[in-house]
């Protein structure tokens, strides 16, 4: 007879030595068993498990943003169809594009409403960042949203109409508006009416009547400011290369004056202090060392909305960038090549400048100041419109008024801005479901009456406007920002290089857009990489 297959297996018993030979049928299912029973395989560790947890997250992470992010382009590249304007619904005229009407345009509802746009430019400027746009540190274009990128995603058409309103008449409800661009057509002055009027201009630079602040200063507020800041600051350097220039002109051009020690004014500041440590010392080492930073500031301190711990650290910390701040010091006249000031002591002194950036605060427009005068009654603040809790205009139920155009309790902000466009857009809503329901009320049966008058009641009490300050940030150079935010009963204050990160993640979410977003990192990331562009235009 055929042997039976053996398998010899050498095993050790625990703890003994003792070989043993064990016998038996075995095919080759039993062999794998055996082998599989017996072989050992590693466990994962608790680490090792974490790790992958991580990797995986992280690779799903990078997904989901890749695919928001597309969709996100693709939906802003192709824009809903859009209903045409209703006659029978009613007119909301909005004027001015910035931060307070941008921020009603993205919330109106214009399914209640017709809706139109007049501004004397056809975007929306994202001004916090605009002060990185005089030294090449973000592009212009980055930081402008074009309205229609706005308007063209609501559910109904939106009229804008890049134009100047010269009158409004409160008691015909029309407005006049003039085309002031260098391309006119045979049409270039026309009369619009509204059911209601919203009105977002903003307000103007504030230069207190002194005599030359025009002529010759630079202000910081529109995206022509920067532009021309920016030329000018180059055109002072590359004058003061020029051969033969006597050593006290080069220091005259090479003396960079900003007048106004709010956040602007830091700003440009800092973002002038980086532009010279960055890239002015590599590409006009002659000069670099030659270029003066001056701060002058009326006030005891700047940045008088902060606290007194992010004062002194703003302070100290311009002291080590070699910028000087001159406080108590108050500019009378405005010259060609030197400004007059008067020192706390009360003598007056002249300090020479190449490049004078003007950042005062603001005053009231043309506009704003004819509207009042036609309410002598009820308009009697002249820094702006007095608006009651509703924003509505006193004196008028049509009328309502958001941002710097007003004269309220509240700073002049931002942020103030666009917590009043998002109000105002929430009431028009509550207005035409108001509306609405009192339609139906009349047309309801005795059951459903009831149901619907519950409903109405909820919505004829319109909530008074409130504000929520959400802190203030500033960025101050050397990769440096502080923060003064609501905490609890008090605020916190920060500053530092971490406070400069949240400073960055700050804006770039509070930007209008996934293209803004887009175009403003790229531009962080080509300074870092590339350096700034150093060419004048």
């Amino acid at each position: 007879m055929q042997a039976t297959p053996r398998l010899l297996l050498q095993n050790f018993d625990k703890g003994t030595s003792t070989r043993r030979v064990l016998t038996r049928p075995a095919t080759f299912s039993v062999l794998n068993r055996r082998w599989n029973s017996n072989s050992t395989t590693p466990t994962p560790t608790k680490s090792f498990s974490k790790w992958r947890l991580f990797k995986t997250a992280v690779k799903v992470g990078l997904v989901a943003a890749t695919l928001s992010g597309g969709y996100a382009m693709w939906e802003h590249r192709h824009p809903p169809f859009q209903a045409e304007l209703d006659p029978t619904k009613k007119t909301i005229v909005v004027l001015g594009s910035g931060w307070a009407s941008t921020s009603f345009l993205k919330d109106i509802d214009t399914d209640h409403y017709n809706v139109i746009v007049v501004s004397p430019r056809n975007y929306f400027l994202f001004t916090p960042l605009l002060p990185s746009c005089t030294v090449g540190t973000i592009d212009v274009r980055s930081l402008v949203q074009p309205v229609r990128f706005i308007t063209r995603h609501k559910s109904r058409d939106v009229k804008v109409y890049e134009a100047e309103c010269t009158d409004i008449d409160p008691t015909n409800k029309t407005i006049t508006i003039v085309d002031n661009s260098e391309i006119k057509g045979e049409s270039a002055t026309s009369t619009l009416a509204f059911d209601y009027l919203v009105i977002g201009v903003g307000a103007m630079n504030q230069t207190f009547g002194i005599k030359g602040v025009e002529q010759y200063g630079c202000f910081l507020k529109e995206v022509w400011d920067a532009q021309k800041i920016r030329g000018k600051l180059m055109d002072c350097i590359e004058t003061a290369a020029f051969p033969g220039q006597k050593p006290e002109e080069v220091d005259r051009l090479l003396h960079m004056v900003v007048v106004g020690g709010g956040p602007t004014g830091v700003e440009y500041a800092a973002e002038l202090h980086d532009f010279l440590v960055d890239d002015l010392t590599t590409w006009y080492p002659e000069l670099a060392g030659k270029i003066k930073i001056t701060l002058v500031e009326a006030l005891p301190n700047v940045l008088p909305a902060f606290s007194k711990q992010l004062i002194d650290y703003t302070e100290s910390t311009f002291k080590e960038q070699n910028i000087t701040i001159h406080t108590k010091t108050m500019v009378k006249e405005v010259r060609e090549r030197e400004i007059l000031v008067q020192r706390p002591d009360g003598t007056t002194d002249t300090i020479p400048y190449g490049l004078l950036v003007w950042a005062t605060g603001n005053t009231s427009r043309p506009l704003i100041r004819n509207l009042m005068a036609k309410f002598p009654e009820t308009q009697t603040v002249r820094r702006g419109l007095v608006v009651d809790d509703w924003l509505r205009l006193q004196g008028s139920d049509a009328i309502f008024a958001l941002g710097d155009a007003t004269a309220t309790k509240y700073a002049p902000t931002a942020q103030v801005a666009a917590q009043q466009g998002k109000y105002l857009a929430r009431v028009f809503s509550q207005l035409a479901t108001r509306e609405q329901l009192e339609t139906e009320l009349e047309e309801a049966t005795d059951e459903d009456k009831a149901k619907k008058q519950r409903k109405l009641q909820k919505v004829k009490e319109i909530k008074p406007f409130h504000y929520s300050h959400q802190g203030s940030l500033c960025y101050i150079g050397s990769d440096k920002a502080i923060a003064d935010l609501p905490f609890g009963p008090g605020n916190l204050a920060s500053g530092g290089v971490a406070t400069y990160a949240f400073w960055r993640s700050a804006y770039i979410s509070n930007l209008f857009s996934t293209r803004n977003r887009t175009l403003v990192l790229t531009d962080w990331l080509k300074k870092t990489v590339l350096g700034r562009d150093i060419s004048r235009e």
